[in-house]
């Protein structure tokens, strides 16, 4: 009924999302990984916290979200600060829906800051709607107060907001939020779902106003336009080929590599495009699964080949020796990295493709979102190639 807007930024996430995932930062740890070093890591961040109104339906928005989320990702991971890659988190919440707790402010944290690329796709996925009260300035405290933004001056710390209900609504002023939110060094983007000058009659502008932030309106109703190529079909099997190359073990492991399959097949059901774009997302260095891939936890400096459990391993490495568990990973590596090459030089070509037969139009959440993000993002140093 309210909120029109609902699961909408769910997309941006992945969105946003911009371009920044840690090799030092897992929240899942298996024992036969040592903790991760407690140093700061030596790359920038961009962080990235969607709240999205989940009152009532906007199914049209949500399908922009769920169509558009691996095309942000792909185009995050292009960014560049001081010549480096900088790694992404992206934090999940929704609000305004009855099923909520309305003690806190029909409030709920899906994700707290995480560079699980699979898991995000699945809450978005998974997100349902129903009637509530939106508070605008409720979720953005409560986003400022629970999330750990850290003190790194370089990172890039932002955001995102969607909704169509009046941004002053709850007990707690969107201003003094904003104000806390631009303390932190966190820009607060506003997204409405509507007509734009609605938006700002209704308050949306004026918080993105606070932290120098973004106010966007989009056409909720906007259908996304799939555009084959010529080049989607090769992509497709690559992506089958590179599934393979993943070593699970330790306890996430089964369940984890399921759930790749679970988020390929989501894609696929939505579309075969999407399904190309989630490929190409795989293929990059946003991409780590050092949770639960062998390969991906090897590269981390924590890593001990002698910590490793027999019971933990897949039933190819058990009753191996150390150095034959390292060639068959190192052998591994080499073939996900050709894999990925193939990708990348595809997607190129397709990118190349679809842009000619693309129309104009800037009213979509994909647009959007990229356009705020990298716009803030030239304050602190990041370029994209």
């Amino acid at each position: 009924m309210k909120t029109i807007f609902k699961k909408s930024i769910l997309a941006l996430f992945f969105v946003s999302l911009t371009a920044c995932q840690a090799k030092t930062a897992k929240t899942e740890t298996s024992l036969a990984i040592k903790p991760p070093a407690t140093h700061k890591p030596n790359k920038q961040f961009i962080k990235v916290a969607l709240l999205l109104d989940t009152s009532n339906s906007m199914d049209g928005l949500i399908d922009q979200a769920k169509a558009q989320l691996w095309e942000i990702v792909n185009e995050l991971s292009y960014a560049k600060c001081n010549d480096a890659k900088p790694n992404l988190q992206i934090a999940l919440y929704e609000y305004g829906n009855d099923n909520l707790n309305g003690n806190e402010g029909f409030i709920r944290q899906v994700l707290a800051f995480s560079q699980d690329l699979d898991e995000i796709s699945k809450e978005l996925f998974s997100l349902t709607t129903r009637g509530g009260n939106e508070y605008c300035g409720y979720v953005i405290k409560t986003a400022l107060d629970q999330l750990q933004w850290g003190n790194n001056t370089e990172d890039l710390k932002l955001i995102f907001i969607a909704g169509n209900e009046p941004f002053n609504q709850g007990r707690i002023n969107y201003k003094v939020a904003g104000q806390l939110a631009h303390n932190k060094d966190v820009t607060v983007n506003t997204i409405f779902c509507g007509a734009y000058n609605q938006g700002i009659s209704s308050y949306w502008k004026d918080g993105a106003d606070i932290t120098h932030g973004n106010y966007m309106a989009i056409n909720h109703n906007h259908e996304t336009v799939h555009i084959a190529s010529p080049y989607d079909a090769s992509i497709l099997q690559l992506n089958n080929k590179l599934n393979k190359t993943y070593v699970a073990y330790g306890s996430y492991g089964k369940d984890k590599i399921k759930r790749q399959a679970e988020q390929d097949a989501n894609a696929q059901g939505y579309s075969e495009a999407n399904a190309v774009s989630r490929t190409v997302s795989k293929s990059s260095h946003l991409y780590k699964n050092a949770s639960w891939d062998l390969i991906d936890a090897s590269e981390d400096a924590s890593f001990s080949y002698k910590e490793l459990k027999e019971n933990e391993l897949p039933n190819e490495l058990q009753g191996k020796t150390e150095a034959e568990i390292k060639t068959y990973l190192d052998k591994k590596r080499k073939e996900r990295e050709a894999i990925q090459e193939q990708i990348q030089d595809l997607n190129i070509k397709r990118k190349q493709y679809v842009a000619q037969q693309q129309k104009e139009g800037n009213d979509n959440l994909e647009n959007a979102m990229l356009g705020a993000i990298k716009k803030q993002a030239k304050n602190k140093n990041y370029k994209w190639k």
